[in-house]
């Protein structure tokens, strides 16, 4: 899978995957090398599909090559540089700067966590960087990665725990 921003908006990009071309939305600040915390952009590079979580409580039958976790309702993701759980997954509620992975809107009902900043994991150098479901009109993003539910149902049966998505300039 190869990421690319949008020619002519460079917070829209193109996911290619099995001779596909599917629109997505990447990060408000654009794609960069360097990542750090708070700047909205997509990390350049290889990233691999670490696991993927799933709000089971909203109907759609989803099949993968990846397993397929529920998305129970306290659980988080902490994104407070200075935390021990910091880029790591927490049961809510968390006393640090989080986000809620049970999200009231549809992003996160696939999430897929990319390998971004997680081994080795540096203090303020990113967190949360999700391959998961679009905002209608594919609005940027925090420095995911985010396809519709219609592309996300035909992609998921074709991710493995092999699976790469590489994102380019």
């Amino acid at each position: 899978m190869v990421v690319r921003p949008r020619p002519g908006d460079q917070r829209q990009g193109l996911l290619v995957v099995a001779n596909r071309v599917l629109r997505c939305a990447i990060g408000k600040g654009g794609i960069r090398a360097v990542k750090r915390e708070g700047d909205g952009a997509t990390p350049l590079g290889p990233m691999r599909l670490l696991s993927a979580f799933v709000r089971r409580d909203r109907p759609r039958r989803l099949v993968s090559g990846l397993a397929l976790d529920p998305i129970r309702p306290g659980d988080g993701w902490c994104d407070a540089p200075g935390d021990r759980n910091y880029n790591r997954p927490v049961r809510l509620p968390y006393a640090a700067s989080h986000e809620k992975m049970r999200r009231e809107d549809h992003l996160y009902d696939v999430v897929i966590v990319l390998d971004a900043n997680i081994r080795p994991r540096r203090r303020g150098m990113g967190s949360a960087i999700f391959f998961h479901l679009a905002r209608p009109g594919y609005t940027p993003t925090e420095g995911c990665v985010a396809i519709s539910a219609h592309d996300m149902a035909w992609l998921l049966p074709r991710l493995s725990p092999r699976s790469i998505m590489t994102v380019t300039r």
